[in-house]
This record gives structure tokens, sequence and C-alpha cells, in this order.
């Protein structure tokens, strides 16, 4: 099995023979009924290859799902302009960083639809850029945001955090305006968008973030788990000289956990899993493979203590919908990934909130 461990494009994955788990079923469902969405992951969750998903299939590349669901479900694989913007890839926290980046794809965009000098301001030149698109190729545009908060994040807490949220509203207004010329958005993150000023004056997005319909659309559920590993699994087993069912339960401490419904569809840790997969070794992965600056930052200023938080119910609103408070960081700790759902209660509509599994419970004590 090759793993695809830090690729995210989904046509890198499929040419090269790695291991894909298929999620296009989901992605059919998704794009045929809407056409704007928000989604919230942890990081390392799978975004950024939902998002190239996305993009191949609105690029009509129907050769690349050949075997999968969708194969079967979609009929037309018509091909439409895509916009796809990623903010993963700089670091936010130097002034003008942010305006280069959207310089950069409004130039390089410009250079295959045209550009029209009386529009100067990087909103209104990405919506003309929009009816350009539409008008040339007969079909409206797909625009795909991967980490829309990024910018924001890097410098939560500095005095560039509100000049970067100002950029930001200045752009992704535009969606509101150019409606008319979108076939489908999709927006991804760490936090949630209700309380930020950034998507003010934005036809709001249909938030899928705790939507049971697509909570296993990131991630691995348990049934994946068993039908696409059940050769790594045995090979665990027997390097560390157990059974395969004792194994299945170590790797389910270890790395299960996540729920993002009131289903309660136990989602595993893609980045971790597979890591131990290819290695043969279960190691706390994810937490090793970086730890925010701005949770650390926003911790620094909370006098909360951890025990406080983990084991308690709360209402939807207050861990679901982000806030940049120094006082409250219950909902970044949350939206990073750190805490996730661990049950609900239907009368109250309130969670319970715990730690997701033991690598990040013993990642999130060694961090504090």
């Amino acid at each position: 099995m090759k793993y695809p461990i830090g690729i995210q494009t989904f046509s890198r994955i499929r040419e090269n023979g790695y291991v894909y788990i298929d999620k296009t079923a989901l992605i059919h469902q998704l794009v045929s009924r809407g056409s704007i969405y928000f989604l919230s992951r942890p990081r390392r969750f799978g975004k950024s290859l939902m998002i190239s998903t996305l993009e191949a299939y609105y690029e009509g590349r129907k050769e690349l799902f050949e075997g999968l669901a969708i194969a079967g479900l979609e009929k037309d694989w018509f091909q439409y302009p895509v916009f796809h913007i990623d903010f993963n890839g700089d670091n936010f926290a130097k002034e003008g960083v942010l305006e280069a980046a959207i310089e950069g794809y409004l130039g390089n965009w410009e250079d295959m639809y045209g550009k029209n000098p009386n529009y100067t301001t990087p909103g209104t030149r990405f919506i003309e850029l929009l009816r350009r698109a539409s008008e040339k190729t007969g079909r409206r545009a797909v625009v795909l945001v991967d980490e829309y908060d990024k910018p924001i994040l890097d410098v939560l807490d500095t005095p560039l955090e509100e000049e970067n949220r100002n950029t930001l509203k200045a752009f992704y207004s535009t969606f509101k305006g150019a409606d008319k010329y979108l076939q489908f958005v999709m927006l991804t993150g760490v936090t949630k968008f209700s309380q930020v000023s950034v998507f003010s004056g934005f036809n709001q997005p249909k938030d899928i973030s705790m939507d049971p319909r697509y909570e296993s659309l990131c991630g691995i559920t348990q049934e994946e788990m068993e039908r696409y590993f059940h050769e790594p699994i045995s090979e665990l087993a027997e390097k560390d000289e157990c059974t395969y069912e004792e194994m299945k339960e170590r790797l389910k401490a270890q790395y299960d956990g996540y729920h993002f419904s009131e289903n309660m569809l136990d989602i595993y840790n893609p980045f971790s899993i597979l890591n131990a997969f290819d290695s043969l070794q279960i190691r706390d992965y994810w937490f090793a493979s970086g730890t925010p600056t701005y949770l650390v930052r926003l911790l620094q200023h909370s006098n909360e203590q951890i025990n406080e938080l983990v084991g308690q119910y709360y209402d939807a609103s207050l861990f679901a919908d982000y806030k940049a408070d120094v006082e409250r960081p219950l909902p970044m700790i949350y939206q990073s990934g750190y805490l996730t759902i661990k049950d609900y209660d239907k009368y109250t509509h309130s969670y319970l909130l715990d730690f997701p599994n033991d690598e990040v419970r013993r990642g999130f004590l060694s961090l504090l």
C-alpha cells in the first residue's frame, strides 16, 4: 500500500496509485443539493484533498474518478472555470503578504481571462474575472477557498489582525455581487465564520461543519478503517505480538474519537492513522506535526483550567461559533481539534466536550 502522507492533490493520488478512501458519493451529494458551503475541520484532516477533489470534478476530469462511487452517479461531467485559492502555503504574519497573495491570484487569472483597467480594487477585479470567465466558457464559475481563515489566525492577537481582517472582508464580499456568475463555492478553514466580520455583506454559506450528512466528508470512519486497511492492521498486530482485534482497539484509543454531529459517528484522524500504517509504529504523529501559534497565544491570556473545560455539557453556540476572545478559549480549542463532542443531550440540545483520544490528551497536556 502507498500512503498519501503530505499529498493533498487528488490527481496525484489517483494517477500514482496511492490509497484513496472514496468520499465521492458525498461529494456528489454536496454538489447536487447546494451551491455555497463552509466546512470547518481541524488541521491535517483532509480539507485540502476534498478541495482538490472538487476541483478535479468541476474540471470534468472523468478519468480520475473511474472505479469510484461518483462514476455511477454523474452523467454530465461538464467543465467549469475553477478559481482555486489556497492560503495554506504563506505565513501572513508579515505586512503585505496577504495583499501580495491575492494580487498573485488575480494577476494569474487576468492573464487567462483578460483585465479591465476600470476595476482596481481586489473585490471588483475578482467580480469582473468571474463575469469574464462565465461569458468566455458559457458556464458559471466555481470558487474553492482552502483555509480561508489562515491570514487571520497567523496574526491573531497581534497588530496586523485588523488589517488582514479588512483585506479579506473586501475580497470575500465579492461573492454577493457575483452571485449570478457562480455555480459553486466552497470555503474551508479551522474556525467558523458566524461572528467573523470578514463575511459581512456576503451571502452566508451553508455551514455543514456539524451537518450529520457530511460528518465523514473528511477523516476516516471505523467502517472505512476495516474495509481499506485490514492488511496494515494485521501487520501492526503481528509486529506488536497481539491479536487483530486488540490492535483495532489500540488504534481506536490512540487515533479515533472525533465526532462532528449529534449522530456521534466515530472519525479517525487521517494524518495520524496513515503515518502509523506507513511506519508500523503507534506514535503521536498529529500533535508532533506542529502546534498552532494562535492557540498558544490565546492560552497564554487565559485563566481557564483544562479540567474545568473538559467533561462538561455546552450549548453549540458556546463552542462551535468562532469568536476571537482571549478570555474564552473554548471555541478555538474545540475547532482546532483538541476537544471534540463526546455525547449529545437531545432534551437540552447540549454537547459534552472532552479530548478525542489518547494522542491529543497527552499532547495537549504537555503543551499546557
